[in-house]
């Protein structure tokens, strides 16, 4: 049986600096003492109590459990009571009523009783999963599923073993909610499923420990792994199929102190792919890196960290492009994406096949332009490079913070500074925001403190138009939906080339580039936001992150 269920991909997560009395609560002797301190409601007994619909629905049970705090019904009150037994869980309450969109009473209980109340409103849901199990029982399947070596439909269990319906359906939840990557990860007392939904982890699913065992072992066998090897790490990979849609699996099982811990990423091969004014390109920046793609050869790198649309861009990129008379090759890990037209190569490390080696059997296919999807070790830059200086039209991605910083990272990789200037064309830096839903987007008077974290003067700009959503069914009560990308293109000039070649810092040459107009991350983040297309918090999120 699952417990703990909920559909929100976004839900406050619990503070890693919040003490565990938080969790566990005071005695009720401390609580009721707090509620006279603070002049709060005490309610000695939360048996009669009525659990809130909109808190369960959205709390996760590891965040009501961790800071001990749970919702309330009370239909005569406009706020959403909120008990509570320790004072560190005071500022929580805060998190809980911004997240809910709707202000809180603060109320005063046992930690028994809120522990009790906890679990008794979050069982009542775990008959919300069985029953998704059941209907998929009932669905009309026809191919046979869960034999080594063949690919899995979800949608087919109805003669499947429990273990067999449990893992298909957290993989199918993850396809239906367009997750990124699966984490099972082991507690002491249960198995966390947490989806990674438009970048973000969230809670879903917490499953029953003594199934930890044969959790693991199915999904070992579906990505053909050592079943008895449970002291190494291991890699695996599967294919699972839901109506006609294909989707890869890259599944890492590492040792814990708890049991063995999977993530498993998700890769639609049948998912259509992007064009590039579809990615969230400003006009301006669209325009220079179209002119930049279609020059004869120079080095084109895109840059961000795992997970920020690097390979959606180049892919976007080729196919913008491809045409019969450019032969054009690529080197991945993994292949993503099957591009028609584009001769694309799965690398291997373990067999030999690194981007180095294979870029240059590339070489020897009379290609006109190339992807390599990592530069990782200075042979494989040095190869792109020569590449590059020799005719061919070359893409690749690294992992830096901003476009400027792409520059230093070959010249710390050794590549002398007059081939890096004459070889690269122009750099691309990119992050992912959340979107505000279109369904539930609503007109905000932002906070002026925030503006100015972020570098704008209220007083100079126009916010008319700044959005936030409120939730709902679309979302997920998130706000969100999907994903829009920033943008940092980095044009190689006479400027730049010069201050390459002088071995200038990553900061002289960004501020060059800015000089000569490059909008930064920052830019770009701040006028999507202004826009109303994502928000203050997920500009502050991605970009602060990146540039901080």
């Amino acid at each position: 049986m699952i417990t703990g269920y909920t559909e929100n991909p976004t839900a406050p997560q619990p503070a890693a600096d919040v003490p565990a009395a938080a969790a566990s609560g005071a005695p009720a002797s401390q609580a009721q003492q707090l509620a006279d301190r603070l002049g709060l409601s005490w309610m000695p007994s939360l048996e009669d109590a009525k659990p809130n619909a909109q808190f369960v629905e959205s709390i996760p049970i590891s965040f009501a459990r961790r800071h001990g705090v749970m919702g309330l019904d009370d239909i005569a009150e406009d706020r959403l009571p909120v008990a509570f037994s320790a004072a560190e869980s005071w500022e929580i309450l805060d998190v809980v009523a911004r997240y809910l969109n709707r202000p809180v009473k603060p109320v005063v209980a046992p930690p028994e009783e809120i522990t009790t109340a906890i679990n008794n409103a979050y069982q009542q849901r775990q008959g919300q999963a069985q029953q998704f199990i059941d209907k998929l029982d009932r669905q009309d399947v026809l191919a046979e599923v869960g034999q080594l070596g063949q690919r899995e439909d979800l949608l087919d269990v109805g003669t499947r073993a429990p273990v067999i319906k449990l893992v298909n359906l957290v993989l199918f939840e993850a396809v239906k909610l367009m997750a990124s990557d699966v984490h099972i990860q082991p507690y002491e007392d249960r198995i966390a499923v947490r989806l990674r939904i438009d970048g973000v982890l969230a809670d879903i699913f917490d499953l029953p420990k003594h199934l930890q065992e044969e959790i693991v072992s199915r999904i070992k066998v579906l990505s053909h792994m050592n079943i008895a090897e449970k002291r190494l790490a291991q890699d695996g990979r599967a294919t699972v199929q839901v109506g006609q849609r294909h989707i890869d699996l890259r599944v890492s099982a590492i040792p814990t102190s708890l049991g063995e811990r999977i993530v498993i990423r998700l890769l639609d091969k049948t998912a259509q792919l992007f064009a590039l004014d579809q990615i969230g390109m400003q006009a301006g920046t669209l325009d220079k890196f179209l002119d930049l793609i279609t020059v004869e050869h120079g080095l084109i790198l895109v840059t961000g960290p795992t997970g920020s649309g690097k390979s959606t861009t180049m892919y976007a990129a080729l196919q913008q492009i491809n045409a019969k008379e450019k032969n054009i090759l690529t080197l991945e890990d993994p292949i993503e994406y099957q591009l028609p037209g584009i001769s694309q190569t799965q690398v291997s490390d373990r067999k030999g096949m690194t981007f180095a080696s294979g870029l240059r059997s590339v070489l020897r296919q009379d290609p006109d332009i190339i992807m390599v999807g990592e530069i990782r070790d200075q042979e494989t830059a040095v190869m792109a490079i020569q590449s590059a200086l020799t005719g061919h039209l070359v893409f690749s991605s690294l992992h830096t913070n901003d476009a400027a910083s792409a520059v230093t990272r070959l010249l710390d990789l050794g590549i002398e500074p007059y081939l890096v200037a004459s070889s690269v064309v122009g750099v691309l830096a990119q992050r992912l925001v959340r979107r505000v839903c279109e369904h539930c987007a609503a007109p905000i008077d932002p906070n002026h403190a925030d503006l100015r974290s972020l570098g704008i003067d209220p007083d100079h700009v126009d916010t008319s138009t700044m959005r936030r959503g409120a939730g709902c069914a679309v979302c997920r009560n998130t706000g969100y939906r999907r994903r829009i990308g920033l943008f940092e293109l980095l044009t190689v000039d006479d400027s730049v080339q010069q201050l390459i070649q002088s071995r200038a810092t990553a900061s002289q040459v960004k501020h060059a580039a800015v000089a000569g107009g490059m909008k930064t991350l920052t830019d770009d983040g701040v006028e999507k936001m202004l826009a109303g297309r994502t928000t203050i918090e997920e500009v502050q999120r991605v970009v602060m992150r990146a540039e901080g």
